[in-house]
């Protein structure tokens, strides 16, 4: 595929057989696993969850925050659940409500196309989820408490993925998995380390919709620029 049509679009390496996973943290004694979807002040201890299909159950009874009164399907997350890359939105939009799917819809076929240009796919190569995990009424953006009130969820899911990079598209992800509150434009592309694992800021598939320009130094331009450096990362923690 060349660069031209690349940009108009817009594998991971096996694991060593003889290396062991870290054992996962066990919860607090005592602790009533039950009762997490009951309300935001019970925590949600490291090690709560032995798969993401455990997650799912709790998540479709979830009220720790208003957004499950709502929601007709929550939306925990999809693709290779033991993906070095992870992609993190903000929250279900409309089609992912209906779905129970992240990422679909035109925003999702960006997505996909986005990864494609590097040939990196959805079930293959990467996982995804969002910081919330049932839609904001009329897809506004989260407020701090339900993020807050989801937080569990999200770490729980890294913990579970344990990917090498995490690409937080929108401001929302960025705020919530690495405290920044500047403007994405200033931020996107960089890199960030923490906790052993890599961030980067990119901007949302559906503002890229909203800038369709590909010109030089436009959001389109930029997020080949960003895509282009993911892969070159990847390919070296992968090497």
């Amino acid at each position: 595929m060349s660069a031209d049509s690349q940009f108009d679009l817009f594998s991971s390496i096996p694991s060593d057989p003889d290396s062991q996973p870290p054992s996962a943290p066990s919860p607090p004694p005592n602790f009533d696993p039950a009762k997490i979807p009951t309300s935001a002040i019970v925590p949600i201890p490291p090690g709560t969850y032995a798969d993401m299909a455990a997650m799912q159950a709790h998540c479709s009874q979830c009220h720790r925050c208003p957004l499950g009164n709502t929601r007709t399907n929550a939306v925990v997350g999809e693709g290779n659940e033991h993906a070095d890359l992870m992609v993190v939105g903000e929250g279900p939009g409309q089609v992912e409500d209906e779905t129970g799917r992240p990422f679909v819809g035109r925003s999702g076929e960006l997505l996909d196309k986005i990864l494609a240009a590097v040939n990196l796919t959805r079930d293959r190569d990467v996982f995804i989820c969002n910081v919330v995990k049932c839609r904001p009424p009329e897809n506004r953006d989260p407020k701090d408490s339900e993020a807050a009130a989801c937080n569990g969820y999200l770490m729980e899911q890294i913990r579970l993925v344990d990917p090498k990079i995490i690409l937080l598209t929108g401001k929302i992800a960025m705020r919530t998995l690495l405290g920044i509150k500047d403007g994405i434009t200033k931020v996107r592309g960089q890199w960030y380390e923490r906790d052993g694992r890599f961030y980067m800021p990119i901007f949302h598939p559906a503002y890229l919709l909203r800038n369709p320009s590909r010109e030089q130094g436009k959001p389109k331009w930029l997020m080949w620029q960003d895509i282009q450096s993911v892969k070159a990362k990847l390919d070296e923690l992968q090497g």
